[in-house]
């Protein structure tokens, strides 16, 4: 792929051109993860479980915050919390391990034949895993307290498509600067601390001052885990508009994320 030319198709074509090989990579990736350890794949569950425990004891108990137009009920602000906290788990795990992508698989790099674009595709399907042993969890939790979720949360994955294009291309934009820059992973790690406590995990949009709610949106998570709830617990539709928007926009990154990556990708080996 580094000689051909690259269209807006590239990035698809690739994924189905390689896909036996990404599915194949990323199963190796969630194997080794879990190899050694007694619960091995459980801990998939049990992660996601502490961490909704925790985050619930210490907002809803300890600072007793409640959710702005919710129930007021511990049980209902541990799975809005829980939402967002598993949509952001997916961008920051991505978007993590994207600086080091190229730098931590150097053997790939040498091989002529093996195509290293896949590799954020890699991450991403590996780091979907937990997304969707997070879902499960929320899922079960929401049933056994709540019944069953509303119709819309059948939308949820037209809801993340978005945010998938964009921590792709986002990917690809990283992977090729950490090759050049060894800072960036450092950098990354920072700026997705502070991406967490801008983003709506834990608050709405509707309890911070509107003068501040504007600037909130240009965050392309706040319409991801806003919509999210929406449609996994409040049963509100997807406004379609704003979700064209945001689609139009990720898709543009997920285009030159990739074309930045296949014109820089050229002098990997020389670096590396």
């Amino acid at each position: 792929m580094s000689n051909d030319r690259v269209s807006v198709i590239s990035p698809f074509t690739s994924f189905v051109k390689h896909r036996a090989l990404i599915f194949d990579l990323a199963k190796r990736e969630i194997a080794s993860r879990y190899k050694g350890s007694a619960a091995g794949l459980l801990w998939s569950f049990f992660n996601p479980l502490l961490m909704l425990a925790v985050y619930t004891f210490v907002f809803s108990v300890i600072f007793q915050t409640k959710w702005a137009g919710g129930s007021g009920s511990k049980t209902e602000f541990a799975l809005v919390l829980f939402a967002g906290l598993i949509i952001f788990g997916l961008v920051s795990e991505v978007i993590g391990r994207a600086p080091v992508l190229i730098v931590g698989n150097t053997n790939y790099v040498k091989k002529i034949i093996f195509p290293i674009e896949i590799l954020p595709y890699v991450a991403l399907v590996s780091a979907f895993f937990q997304f969707l042993a997070s879902i499960f969890v929320w899922l079960v939790f929401y049933c056994i307290f709540f019944g069953l979720p509303p119709v819309t949360i059948f939308l949820l994955p037209l809801v993340m498509l978005p945010i998938v294009l964009l921590i792709l291309g986002f990917s690809w934009m990283l992977a090729s600067l950490g090759v050049y820059l060894r800072d960036t992973p450092q950098v990354i790690a920072i700026s997705i601390t502070i991406l967490m406590f801008l983003s709506p995990i834990f608050y709405s949009t509707a309890s911070i001052p509107a003068d501040y709610r504007e600037l909130l949106q240009l965050n392309p998570l706040t319409f991801a885990i806003e919509t999210a709830r929406d449609v996994m617990l409040w049963g509100k539709p997807i406004l379609w508009i704003d979700w064209l928007k945001q689609a139009g926009v990720a898709m543009f990154i997920f285009e030159i994320g990739f074309a930045w990556f296949q014109k820089t990708r050229g002098g990997f080996a020389d670096v590396l």
